[in-house]
């Protein structure tokens, strides 16, 4: 019987206050500087790499917490104009919404995120008939949101008894801790791990301690770090910027090259890199095609301001991952 979805996503959804390019550091002492541009977007690693997944054609749903506010019911209202649906994204009574300002400089950006109710969502706010009516489950911004983390294991683990594949995007790590003691446990059923290259490298270097810990990109750092993680289970999937991506499934290791790109914004585009990697891997595409259709992905993404205004369709990324050197076995 066929499932109600292709795609369950479990994570952050909140407003993207983007502004810049800011010329200095903020002063303080209540000066008013003014920049040149100031935007309001959907943000939220999981939240982007839904509309990205919709975008290209999935099913998608989506569970998560936002607060009983503005801010909520914009979010809200994004994901559901992109054809996402919103039934499981509950409305805290008491926190509100997550809020992240981010401020431009040339390429750079830094990034302040008020929490709200990340800390609150759990494993409740994940309905079994979500895990059992999907193909695949993918989960973003691990770090975020530690009583969910703690239990993130549990729920892949039911995910995968009603037959779905699993994926994690563990974003950064604000505390800088990367703890293994939480995230161990997690890999043991988690199907696809998509770190970017400096992720990896930090992974690696907690939960396999003869890997080298994180810092300036080492040559092979992002191959060793790759491999290293494999061998805990999952397949890892490394999105690597203008290097392309790579991938290893314990035994081989794939590469592709990068997209070309003019980026506008590079907001959001390791996210939908994971959308694309989710798709292609549910449409059936070998490792090596799935590895060149979400570089095409997060590449095009760039092509606007914020994570999700240049999101492409399956069809522009087909065809932009064909322009590119196929992937292949290292």
């Amino acid at each position: 019987m066929p499932r109600p979805f292709d795609l369950l996503v479990i994570g952050d959804v909140n407003p993207d206050v983007v502004v810049g390019p800011v010329p200095r550091a903020p002063e303080f002492g209540q000066r008013e500087q003014l920049v040149a541009s100031g935007r309001l977007l959907t943000g939220g690693s999981a939240a982007i790499t839904a509309c990205g997944a919709a975008r290209l054609g999935l099913r998608v749903a989506f569970a998560g917490r936002v607060g009983d506010d503005a801010a909520g019911a914009f979010v809200r209202t994004a994901l559901a104009e992109r054809g996402v649906d919103v039934s499981a994204l509950v409305t805290d009574p008491e926190l509100p919404t997550p809020l992240t300002t981010v401020l431009t400089h040339g390429s750079d950006r830094a990034i302040l995120t008020a929490p709200g109710c990340l800390a609150a969502t759990g494993p409740q706010d994940v309905p079994d008939r979500l895990l059992a009516g999907c193909r695949h489950v993918h989960a973003g911004s691990f770090f975020l949101m530690p009583r969910l983390a703690r239990s993130l294991g549990e729920v892949f683990a039911r995910a995968r008894g009603h037959g779905a594949a699993t994926s994690l995007d563990t974003n950064d790590d604000p505390a800088q801790r990367w703890d293994p003691g939480l995230l161990g446990p997690v890999l043991k059923s988690t199907d696809i791990l998509l770190p970017n290259a400096a992720e990896a490298r930090a992974l690696a270097g907690t939960l396999t301690p003869q890997t080298p810990p994180a810092g300036p990109p080492a040559p092979g750092a992002g191959p060793a770090a790759a491999a290293a993680l494999a061998r805990l289970g999952p397949l890892v999937v490394v999105k690597d910027g203008a290097a392309g991506a790579l991938a290893h499934d314990g035994a081989v290791l794939t590469r592709t090259a990068a997209v070309p790109a003019d980026p506008v914004d590079t907001v959001g585009a390791g996210d939908s890199f994971d959308a694309g990697f989710i798709a292609a891997v549910l449409h059936g595409l070998d490792l090596p095609a799935a590895l060149s259709f979400a570089a095409a992905c997060g590449a095009l993404s760039t092509r606007a301001h914020g994570g999700t205004a240049a999101q492409p369709t399956w069809d522009e990324a087909r065809a932009a991952a064909r322009t590119t050197t196929p992937g292949s076995p290292a």
